[in-house]
């Protein structure tokens, strides 16, 4: 028995240690999680306009710095100011705060924040890879608390989950 159980995971070491080169030699896939073409080198990441009609006037830097920070810490791209093999531009199109939950006596027991971000991503090698598309994200609080109060906790969770999407659109394939 102890026989079988060995050769089971010796047979399954021997599968992995032969893939996995075969994975990493065709350069689409890494373990990080991105499909970035072997032929592609750089990024170019654009301030976000800010064009949504309540202001906030820190996150258009937040989301483009955390854009730049998860590209930096999760791919092998070189960061530059120009025309880079991969291109990502966007606007902050909305920033509103809208009633979630109504207690019986039609009051906000919950108010919601969402932020909402339009790409567009140029992919100068694969152009068949370029779109524009639309990306959102919230988060609830307790409408007892005033926006002002917990406003950044909300963005910083919010921009995390933007991020994350984002990223995975542009470069993981997800």
């Amino acid at each position: 028995m102890k026989s079988r159980t060995f050769f089971s995971w010796f047979a399954a070491a021997v599968v992995l240690a032969c893939t996995a080169p075969l994975l990493q030699s065709c350069g689409i896939y890494s373990f990080s999680g991105t499909s970035i073409q072997p032929d592609v080198y750089t990024v170019t990441i654009n301030y976000f306009e800010y064009k949504a009609l309540r202001v906030n006037p820190s996150l258009s830097n937040d989301i483009t710095e955390a854009l730049k920070d998860q590209f930096q810490r999760l791919t092998r791209l070189e960061q530059v100011d120009m025309d880079g093999d991969l291109e990502i531009s966007g606007e902050i199109t909305g920033y509103d705060v809208r009633a979630t939950a109504v207690t019986a006596d039609e009051v906000a027991a919950q108010n919601r924040l969402t932020v909402t971000v339009k790409i567009y991503f140029t992919n100068r090698k694969y152009p068949e890879d370029d779109f524009e598309k639309s990306f959102s994200a919230y988060a609830d609080y307790d409408s007892m608390q005033s926006l002002d109060a917990v406003e950044s906790g909300l963005c910083e969770d919010i921009i995390e989950t933007l991020i994350e999407d984002i990223f995975n659109a542009t470069v993981a394939n997800w």
